[in-house]
C-alpha cells in the first residue's frame, strides 16, 4: 500500500500551472477519481498480489483468482483515496503532489471520501466471501494500518515508514491466504520480500524528495537522520532482501530462474545500495537506486511465475 511507505511508488503527477498561466484542463470526474487510488501503485499491487495467488496454487479458479488480485487491488485504492483525503492539505505544499485531484480543486473532499469508503466496504466482504475469511481480515487489517496510524505518523517521525512497511508488504500475503486459507511460509516469506525491499526503496525516496517532504511537515527518515545514516539503513535492509531468494528456494517456492535472477539482480542492487554508502552519494544516486528497486521486484516476481510454470 503506498506503503513505502513513505510512498511504495513515487507519484508523477504534474504539478499545476503557476500564477499567471493556463490552468491544465480537467481530466474528467472518473479519470480523477481513478488517480485518487494512486494507478503506479495498484500495478504493482496486481502484480504482487497475482503473483502471490499464482504462488500458492497454480491450479486455482479463475474465479477465485480473479476476486483475490481484484478485491486486494481494491482494498489498496480505497486506502490509497483515504490517504489522498486526509493529507489534501499537505499536498498543496509539495511540488510533486499539488496538482493531484483534491489540492487542485478537481475532486470535492467529501466526494473523494465517500469513494475511498466505498472501495473499501467492497473490497473487505469481497475477499471475505469471495476467497477466504484470512484474506478478508489480512485486507482489513492493512486498510486500518495505513489509513488510520500510517498516515497520521507520517507527521511526526520518520518510524512511519516501518509502519507503513507492513500493509505495503500485505498483498502477495492475502493473494496466497485467498487461495490456501493459511499462512504458510511460501506467503510469509513473499511478505518478508516485500517488507525488507520497502524499506530502501522508501528512503531512496525520502533522500531526493526530501526538500518536498520538509515544505509539507512530513518527517522522513533523511532530514530526521541525516544522510549518512540513511545510506546505511538503506544498505542494512538490502543485505537481507538479495538473500530472500535463497529462502524462497528453501521452502519450494522459487526454483533455478528466481536463484539465478536473484542473484544477479540481487548482487547488482547490492552494489548500487553499497556504492552510495561509500561515496557518500546524494540525491542522484537515490533516484537511480529507486528506479533499480521497481526493476529487481518486478523482475523477481516474474521469475518466481516462470518457476512455477516450470
Amino acid at each position: 500500500m503506498a506503503s513505502p511507505v513513505s510512498t511504495p511508488a513515487v507519484d508523477l503527477a504534474a504539478a499545476p500551472a503557476g500564477d499567471g498561466e493556463a490552468t491544465p484542463r480537467s481530466p474528467g470526474l472518473i479519470a480523477d477519481l481513478f488517480a485518487l487510488t494512486k494507478p503506479r501503485l495498484s500495478t504493482l499491487v496486481l502484480i504482487t498480489a497475482g503473483g502471490g495467488v499464482w504462488l500458492a496454487d497454480r491450479n486455482v479458479s479463475a474465479a477465485t483468482a480473479l476476486a483475490a488480485v481484484l478485491g486486494t487491488t481494491m482494498v489498496v485504492g480505497g486506502a490509497n483515496t483515504l490517504n489522498c483525503y486526509l493529507e489534501r492539505e499537505l499536498d498543496r505544499r509539495m511540488l510533486r503532489t499539488r496538482g493531484r485531484p483534491l489540492p487542485s480543486g478537481r475532486v470535492r473532499p467529501n466526494t473523494a471520501l465517500a469513494f475511498g469508503v466505498a472501495l473499501s466496504l467492497i473490497s473487505v466482504p469481497l475477499l471475505t466471501l469471495a476467497t477466504t475469511p484470512l484474506a478478508g481480515l489480512l485486507a482489513a487489517v492493512a486498510l486500518v494500518l495505513y489509513v488510520m496510524v500510517y498516515t497520521p505518523m507520517k507527521r511526526t517521525t520518520s518510524l512511519s515508514t516501518l509502519v507503513g512497511a507492513v500493509p505495503g508488504a500485505l498483498p502477495p500475503l492475502i493473494g496466497w491466504t485467498a487461495v490456501t486459507g493459511r499462512l504458510d511460509m511460501g506467503g510469509l516469506l513473499l511478505f518478508l520480500l516485500l517488507f525488507l525491499w520497502q524499506i530502501p526503496h522508501s528512503l531512496a525516496i525520502g533522500i531526493y524528495r526530501a526538500s518536498d517532504y520538509e515544505k509539507a511537515g512530513m518527517v522522513v527518515f533523511p532530514n530526521e537522520f541525516g544522510l549518512a545514516a540513511t545510506r546505511r539503513q538503506a544498505l542494512l535492509y538490502t543485505v537481507p532482501l538479495v538473500a530472500t531468494p535463497l529462502f524462497l528456494a528453501h521452502a519450494g517456492v522459487a526454483g533455478i530462474v528466481t536463484m539465478t535472477v536473484g542473484a544477479v539482480l540481487g548482487l547488482w542492487f547490492l552494489w548500487l545500495a553499497f556504492d552510495g554508502f561509500r561515496r557518500q552519494l546524494g540525491p542522484r544516486w537515490a533516484r537511480r537506486f529507486f528506479l533499480a528497486s521497481l526493476v529487481y521486484l518486478t523482475a523477481l516476481f516474474g521469475a518466481l511465475s516462470v518457476d512455477q510454470l516450470v
